[in-house]
């Protein structure tokens, strides 16, 4: 029988216990940074809503370059003023989640299946998604040798970063549209569905142990450096081709007690998208030069350049997206039928688009009410 809800995200973060941070320098849930931004701090500057700090998660992945760009270019420390950003980093949504839960957090850039899983597991009262960040970004690639068409991706070994994961459903809602079976627990079936970190892919799919993978940027355009086909992508699947891949959510007593700091995470957010939007080119660099500082390692420009046209920026959260995602996690088995009233609070980033004289965004029915 497929596993509820508990026990999908009790499994997903055992297994995170055992991976590796983003950097060395590993503190409680996530990776803090090693700079604080503190000379970006403007003189004269005032504490927002008297808060000494606003702690900020995010993932190292392009799908999350509102918040790599934001901080680079000191866009979240000017909307906060002499309140600090504090930043921490993962490599999967249940240890955000854990951390938003649990308060290391109070923010947090994360893909819809874990903040699904992060408000459902909660009944409700743990986070709220207040805004939109990026569709896009997902693809099959696959090794042209073994796989020339669609048809022959049955009987293959096709990786995905996580059981339950974003990407994870996404490819098994697939192989169901193609009228083939796999048990979603074990991924064995009409396809071998292998969950693979996405730092282990490249290599796995180097050492021919996997023949394509279902995976997000940049690790997609890591498997083309590698001799990968791009066979499908997933924007393809959707509506005028856009699907919610990172959101913003935040802890539900932290919007209540701060709105104000809130409001201006949400104005950053939406003066960097605006940026990005403008500027593809610096945003591209500003995007690699905060990866390189988070872990390290740029990524090199066959890398970057492919992921980055994948992807587009918007604060648009595409909320009926994310009901369909779950829809499709239902029907995999791998999620309890999910009640998602009130997963969506819209009112401050609407009232920051409406002064901008920008179209406010719709939360699809899902909203607080």
């Amino acid at each position: 029988m497929p596993a509820n809800r508990s026990q999908l995200i009790r499994r997903g973060t055992a297994a995170l216990a055992a991976l590796p941070l983003l950097t060395l320098a590993a503190c409680g849930y996530g990776s803090h940074s090693k700079n604080d931004d503190t000379a970006k701090v403007a003189a004269g500057a005032k504490k927002i809503d008297g808060l000494d700090s606003v702690k900020i998660g995010y993932f190292g992945n392009l799908t999350h370059a509102t918040a790599l760009v934001g901080r680079e270019q000191g866009i979240f420390q000017k909307e906060l003023g002499a309140t600090q950003p504090k930043y921490q980093l993962f490599n999967a949504g249940p240890s955000e989640i854990e951390a938003l839960n649990s308060g290391a957090i109070d923010i947090g850039w994360i893909g819809p299946s874990p903040a699904i899983n992060g408000y459902t597991k909660s009944d409700g009262k743990s986070l709220r998604i207040i805004g939109g960040s990026a569709s896009g970004g997902v693809k099959l690639v696959v090794d042209p040798k073994k796989i020339k068409s669609l048809q022959d991706v049955k009987g293959k070994r096709i990786a995905t970063p996580q059981l339950g994961n974003t990407q994870d459903v996404a490819f098994l809602n697939w192989i169901s549209s193609q009228g083939w079976k796999v048990d979603a627990q074990s991924g064995k079936g009409d396809v071998s569905v292998v969950r693979t970190d996405n730092k282990v892919t490249p290599d796995a799919f180097k050492s021919g142990s996997i023949d394509g993978a279902w995976v997000p940027e940049p690790t997609a355009s890591k498997l083309v450096a590698e001799g990968g086909k791009v066979l499908l992508d997933e924007s393809s699947l959707w509506p005028d081709k856009k699907f919610v891949i990172t959101n913003i959510i935040v802890r539900q007593d932290f919007l209540k007690q701060h709105p104000k700091a809130v409001e201006a995470v949400l104005k950053a957010s939406a003066e960097t998208n605006k940026w990005i939007n403008a500027n593809p080119d610096a945003a591209k660099t500003a995007a690699n030069k905060q990866l390189a500082d988070d872990s390290g390692k740029a990524l090199p420009a066959k890398v970057l350049d492919p992921a980055w046209k994948s992807i587009q920026f918007t604060d648009d959260p595409l909320a009926a997206t994310l009901d369909s995602e779950a829809q499709h996690a239902v029907k995999a088995g791998l999620l309890d039928k999910p009640k998602l009233d009130g997963i969506y609070d819209l009112t401050l980033l609407n009232q920051i688009l409406k002064a901008e004289g920008r179209p406010t965004v719709s939360d699809a029915g899902l909203g607080v009410k």
